[in-house]
């Protein structure tokens, strides 16, 4: 067994034991679907009543989304379908029509939509007109993801990484640092193979993202919905990545080659179809819905360019050059790779600290949430493969004019199992809704608006007090017969009373909107359990008055 056979059994050693580490965490208990963008509002809100039917339903989420077609519907109280045409999507606000003359009762909301980072949010909300009613049951789980499709994203991801460290970092070291009288046959391999898994890892994301935008099975995929995903944003940039990837791979001939015949101009513009390449990744990821797409996406962009020209480079130097270059061509490659790796550490340290601040926001993110403690996780690990580093510069400085290569690329190897474990959690990263996203969902989900119906032998009044905090609040009531009818009231008046703080009631003033509708706005001054008491006078004999206690906060 030769020495090159051993090198490259550690190496892929290395890389298939990250691999298969990160295969036992993703196909573990399944858990629900890592969702990137929130639900933050919806008109009519959800669970609350109003008056009459609308004529549309709004649903605003925290990003951009993109319409995914027949996932949206809206059901009436007798499960019949509510929504009237398709519905339409104007950057993170989603219109959906909704049928004349619709009846009373609650309304079931169900959608599901892609995300700016290519991921599918899907959820339902309820309302009602006039009272509630036992809502319809839903026709399509909009919530679900096939275990088998979540688990193989990030390893499609994995393998489209590590094509980019064995494409970009071998390429700039055979164009920059490798000795002419050196054969290029063994690192040619090592591109053609990157070239491979790139092209390889992007087919395996589009065709996996028919079944994880839909919710459906690994093989349940058909063509018309394939051209849905290609004719999507993902689907156009997964597409821009496969033609750089072709043209690039055209250049590359002459490089690997080693004739002598590559021009200055074939390598510039090897240099920007792969930064063209790069860039395909933030594109679909976190980077395009944060709060700074346009800083995020160059960082990212950085972050991989970085980490695949330290880690190629690494690559080629335990695999090649330690064993091949003689003692005078080492003194002369390795301290320019040590700057190359210097500069590169920097830049990837640079922008994994914009990223993690951009992403997580806040010191307790990273300690309250799984994207947080990945990335503590990842920098741990990233601090001990610096460590390695650091001890190998050390080793370039002492001993370049010394025939040390072994222990060297001892070290060198030590630096590339840890970096695989890095990918690893990189490819695990991309799946997770980082904390700014969590945030948003759970804001939405803590609507403080209190929404009762209070029941008397003539009458049910609807009460909604929005937002139930100190301060300003807003009242809605609307005013029912026993059978859910619209009731005429003549006159309305109101009070609101916190006995346990000594507040006596304080008069709410309501204005009459229509015959069973009326509003008020009213200063509530503490937190607490307050007394509300309504009265609705009907006639000029009649009247009917309803307490109820709310929280306010």
């Amino acid at each position: 067994m030769t020495t090159m056979t051993v090198d490259r059994r550690r190496l892929f050693a290395a890389l298939g034991g990250s691999l298969i580490g990160l295969l036992f965490v993703l196909f573990g208990p399944a858990g629900p679907a890592s969702a990137h963008a929130a639900l933050v509002a919806s008109d009519p809100a959800n669970g609350t009543i109003v008056p009459d039917a609308p004529n549309k339903v709004t649903l605003t989420f925290s990003e951009s989304i993109q319409l995914i077609p027949g996932k949206i519907q809206v059901l009436a109280p007798d499960s019949s379908r509510a929504d009237a045409g398709n519905p339409t999507s104007d950057g993170s606000a989603v219109t959906i029509p909704l049928r004349s003359g619709g009846g009373r009762g609650t309304y079931l909301v169900s959608y599901r939509v892609v995300s700016a980072d290519s991921h599918p949010v899907g959820g339902t909300i309820t309302f009602s007109v006039g009272a509630a009613s036992t809502p319809p049951t839903a026709t399509v789980n909009d919530t679900k993801v096939d275990p088998v499709v979540r688990g193989l994203i990030p390893v499609g991801k994995y393998l489209g990484y590590a094509g980019l460290i064995l494409l970009i970092g071998p390429a700039l070291v055979l164009a920059l640092l490798w000795p002419h009288r050196l054969s290029r046959r063994g690192p040619a391999r090592l591109v053609w193979t990157g070239v491979g898994l790139i092209i390889f890892s992007t087919l395996v994301a589009i065709w996996l993202q028919v079944p994880y935008t839909l919710g459906t099975k690994l093989w349940d995929v058909r063509l018309g919905d394939l051209r849905d995903v290609l004719g999507s944003t993902f689907g156009a940039v997964m597409l821009v990545r496969l033609g750089v990837i072709a043209a690039a791979a055209f250049l590359l001939r002459t490089l690997l080659r080693g004739d002598g015949n590559e021009s200055k101009t074939d390598l510039a513009l090897l240099g920007v179809l792969g930064v063209g390449a790069l860039a395909t990744w933030p594109l679909t990821g976190h980077p395009t819905a944060s709060p700074v797409a346009g800083v995020s996406v160059v960082v990212d962009a950085i972050h991989l360019a970085a980490a695949s020209i330290w880690v190629g480079g690494l690559i080629m130097l335990g695999l090649f050059l330690l064993r091949q270059a003689n003692e005078r061509e080492l003194g002369a490659i390795l301290p320019i790779w040590s700057r190359w790796a210097a500069t590169s550490v920097s830049a990837l340290i640079l922008a994994g600290v914009v990223q993690a601040l951009i992403e997580v926001s806040s010191l307790t993110g990273f300690f309250t949430s799984t994207y947080g403690l990945l990335i503590l996780v990842k920098v741990a690990l990233a601090g001990s493969v610096l460590g390695v580093a650091w001890f190998s510069r050390r080793s370039v400085v002492k001993r370049t004019a010394e025939r040390r290569s072994g222990g060297l690329r001892r070290l060198v190897f030590a630096e590339l199992a840890v970096t695989a474990v890095i990918i690893g959690v990189t490819s695990a990263l991309v799946q997770i809704p980082p904390p700014r996203t969590a945030e948003a969902a759970e804001q939405s989900a803590t609507d403080t608006t209190v929404s009762r119906t209070l029941t008397s032998q003539n009458m049910a009044l609807q009460v909604d007090i929005f937002p139930a905090t100190v301060g300003n609040n807003s009242m809605h009531l609307y005013a029912y017969t026993p059978d859910n009818k619209p009731l005429t009231v003549v006159e309305w008046s109101g009070t609101a009373a916190l006995p346990a703080k000594g507040i006596e009631p304080i008069a709410i003033p309501l204005l009459r909107l229509t015959d069973f509708h009326a509003v008020g706005d009213i200063a509530l001054p503490q937190a607490g359990d307050w007394t509300f008491k309504f009265t609705a006078r009907t006639s000029d004999i009649d009247e009917s008055t309803v307490t109820m206690t709310a929280t306010v906060k």
